[in-house]
Order: C-alpha cells, then structure tokens, then sequence
C-alpha cells in the first residue's frame, strides 16, 4: 500500500490484522484524530475509520463519520467482515451473498452482476441501505454468514459527532431564523476544500443560496482563485437566465453550457448504464447534468462542487405539498422522500458528476442541519402564504446574499428548468421514444415486468435498456419516485 495516498485495499502497519474498501470523504477526519489521539499513517481521510472501528467497535466508528461513505472493512484476526453506508446514501455500495458462503461488494451494481449464475437459483445483487452497517462471520472454510443488520443513525437523530455548534436552542421564530443560517452555514464551512471548488448554479433558492455561502466564506478563508458557477440549459431555458442573475450578483466565474436535443438523446442510454436505475422522473434530471459533469471535467480545474440537492425533500419544496391536508401529513411525506432519496435524487446527483471524476458536495443533507430542522414544529416547516420553503426563505432574507426575486422564485422541476422556452426536454423524450415502444408492448408490460410495471412509453423504454446491463436487478429501487397529493415530479 503506498502510505502517502491510502491506496486501496488500505492497510495501515500498526493495525495489520484490518484491510478496508472505502469510497467517500469524511470531513472531520482531522477532529476524530485530535480528539483520540489517532497516529495516521496516510493522507488518506477514510484511515478514521480504521482507527475508530478499531477502538470503539462498527457501529460506534460509523455514528462518528461526518461526511459520505460507503465501506467494507475486514478484521483478520476477528473473522469479521463488516459494511457500512452513509446516513442518506449518497455513496452507493452493492453486495452479492451466495448460498455457498460466497460475498462480494463493490461500489456500483454492474461490478457484480457478471458474477450471478443462470442455474435457477434464487441470488441478486442488492444495495446496502444507508445509515446501516452490517456484520458477517467469516468461518475456518471461508463461508460467509450474515449475523448482524443494524442503524447506526436516523435522519431525525442528532448525530453523535456533533461538536461543532453548542448554543442553538431556539424558543422563538427569530432564534429559528438564526439557528437556521448559523447551521446551514457551518454545514458549508465544514465541506470547503483544498482542491478546486466550484458550484451547480440553478439560479433556484437552493443552488444559489449554496453558492452563495460557498462565495463568501471562501474570501474568509483566504481563498484567492474565483469561485466557478456552472448552469445547463436548453436554448432560452428559465434556469440559465436566473443563474446569470445570480451569478453577476455574486461576482463568480460563470460557466453557461447549452445542450441540444439531440445531445441530450446521444447520452441517455450512458446515463441510465452509470446511474443503474430505470426511475422516469430520476433520468429526466440526470441528462442535463450528466452533460454538464462532463463539460466541467473537460474544460475546467473544478474538482469539487458543491449543489443544492435535497432541499426540496428536506423544506418540502415540490408545489404538490401545498396540498397536503395537515401540516403533520406534509412533514410525514417530507420524511418519507428523504428516508428513500438514496433511490432518487442523489443517485442522479452523485452518480452523474462522479462518472467523470467530479466530487459532489450537498450541505442541505448535512446531518446536524437536517435533524435539527426536523425537529421544529411541523407547522413552521410547511408552505406558509403560499410559498414553499418559506422558513428557508425567511431565514436568509434581508441579507443581500442573492437577489430578492431568486430567494423568492418559485420552485422550478430541474427538467422543466433547464427546457427551452420553445422546446420542452419531456416533449423531446416523449416524442423521440412514441416510435420505439408499441401498444402491444405496453400491453404486454405486465407480464414482462411484473414489478414496477411501467406505465408508459417512456418507462417502458427506459426498463428496457436497465434490463438489457442489469437483468433481474429492477429491485434495485422499491418503487417509482412519486408525488403524495399529485402527479407534479
């Protein structure tokens, strides 16, 4: 193992006995060190893991990562193996169990796909779920057996390594407002980067609301190099004017990158081979991005960039939640939606920038700042005057962080954003896909595809293409991202 990089399996010499598959970034790595006195060995920031599972146990090391990951480490000398995933997901990690003993995990389904047998048996690849760790014994024949399945961390929980903000106790609204940008802001502060950073750039409350924090603590922090934004659009797209707003306003270096039709028709098979899923609404958002990921690792220096993902989740942005009957119903769907968004959202947003080496970084899902938002009443958290994310909204205004009529833009679906305002991106995949799925083969969806039976055109295209590099895997989501109280996506 080269001891600089932590190249992996990692292997560290004063713990000989642990080897460890990791992918992510753990933000307090350096805090976990000072606090126990750990003696790293690499620059690695995954070696916390070792040293934590080493003196506290899994389930311990794993409620004290700040950050995303996804992990399987091996103790020789125990006879375990264990695997552990972040609280939302935003790492993937697969595993294939055999009846024999046999396990196999990698970070991506189509590692192990190859490795199922056509003999009748019942064996799938499945996703680790996230904020679990699981625990194998390892017997003298080398036979795999799972004995443990277990959370570590609920998204409604504070998390156990939290150390960073002490006095947040809010009594009324004002403290709510302030405790609100004191640890939305921490959340950024604590993801800033030594390597290149930059931003997604919507011109939504979301991305611009990032970007803007990402700005000003940069000049904080001495950084020197102008912050780069980046938008995609189709010609005249609402997203791409709004971002320009935003983007003059903050005094970034703006990247705006068009896309045609048919550019965005080229990659979609691509997009639904690296995001491995075949959910209608997940690849409707993930073309454009997946474009854009693409230009930025082509064109720019930009390694790490931070986005606006799982606000809308999180502060129940979507318009159908001003439909929900009580306050308390909306704050369940907003659970709900965060407690699968590992399926959604962040597939398309870790999976799209990761494939062309881009490091993607959410604040909106730090766990301090999601847990403690959850427990304010679920009153305050649902649309009020008839605006969504009114409390995120509220609690950055008069600020002069972005213009007053982007902290105030209605809530736009990233594929109706990104549309040109004479051309819609679903107008375009529909009318691409009308010739290549039939009637009866939408009849004959049912039978072909029992679970998760598409229901139209489009689905039926896309779960053909999903089965074609992963047969048999459709359980790879439970089901289709769906509205509570309509069919906006």
């Amino acid at each position: 193992m080269d001891e600089v990089s932590g190249m992996q399996p990692m292997k560290i010499a004063s713990l000989p006995h642990i080897r460890m598959l990791y992918n992510g970034e753990i933000y307090n790595y350096k805090k976990v060190q000072e606090e126990y006195g750990f003696e790293y060995q690499t620059e690695s920031d995954g070696e916390a893991i070792i040293h934590l599972y080493n003196k506290f146990g899994m389930a311990h090391a794993a409620a004290m990562l700040d950050g995303v990951f996804a992990c399987c480490l091996l103790d020789l000398k125990a006879g375990k193996v264990f695997i552990s995933r972040d609280t939302y997901g935003v790492k993937p990690v697969f595993r294939l169990l055999k009846k024999d003993g046999f396990l196999a995990v990698c970070s991506e389904g189509k590692g192990l796909v190859g490795l199922l047998q056509n003999n009748g048996s019942i064996e799938h690849v499945e996703p680790c779920l996230p904020g679990y760790y699981e625990e194998y014994d390892i017997a003298k024949t080398g036979k795999v057996t799972q004995v443990l399945h277990r959370q570590f961390h609920s998204l409604e929980n504070l998390p156990m390594w939290r150390n960073i903000v002490q006095n947040c106790h809010p009594n009324k609204d004002d403290e709510v407002y302030s405790n609100i940008r004191l640890l939305f802001t921490e959340a950024v502060k604590r993801l800033l980067a030594n390597r290149r950073m930059g931003c997604l750039l919507s011109g939504g409350l979301d991305s611009s609301l990032t970007a803007a924090l990402v700005v000003s603590l940069a000049r904080e922090t001495g950084i020197k190099y102008p912050i780069q934004t980046f938008t995609i659009g189709m010609e005249d797209s609402p997203d791409a004017m709004a971002a320009k707003k935003v983007a003059e306003h903050l005094g970034t270096e703006h990247h705006e990158v068009l896309f045609s039709p048919e550019e965005g028709l080229a990659v979609l098979e691509d997009v639904i081979k690296c995001l491995e899923t075949y959910d209608t609404a997940t690849i409707h958002g993930s073309v454009a991005l997946y474009l854009l990921s693409r230009y930025i690792k082509e064109r720019t220096d930009t390694v790490v960039l931070f986005a606006g993902e799982g606000s809308d989740e999180l502060a129940q942005g979507y318009s159908y939640f001003h439909k929900a009957p009580s306050p308390q119903e909306g704050d369940a769907d907003s659970r709900r939606l965060l407690k699968s968004i590992s399926f959604f959202d962040v597939v398309r947003a870790d999976r799209s920038t990761s494939a062309h080496g881009l490091e993607l970084r959410m604040p909106f899902l730090d766990h301090y700042f999601t847990s403690y938002y959850l427990s304010l009443p679920a009153e305050l958290r649902a649309p009020q005057n008839g605006i969504e994310k009114y409390l995120i909204r509220k609690s950055f205004d008069e600020k002069n962080l972005i213009p007053d009529e982007v902290l105030w833009r209605p809530k736009e679906i990233f594929s109706d954003g990104i549309a040109s305002a004479k051309t819609s991106w679903y107008d375009v995949l529909k009318e691409s896909i009308e010739l290549k799925v039939t009637e009866n083969m939408m009849q004959e969806a049912p039978y072909r595809f029992p679970f998760n039976t598409p229901t139209t055109k489009e689905g039926y295209y896309y779960r053909q293409i999903f089965e074609t590099y992963y047969p048999g895997q459709s359980r790879w989501i439970p089901h289709f991202w769906m509205s509570k109280w309509n069919n906006d996506q």
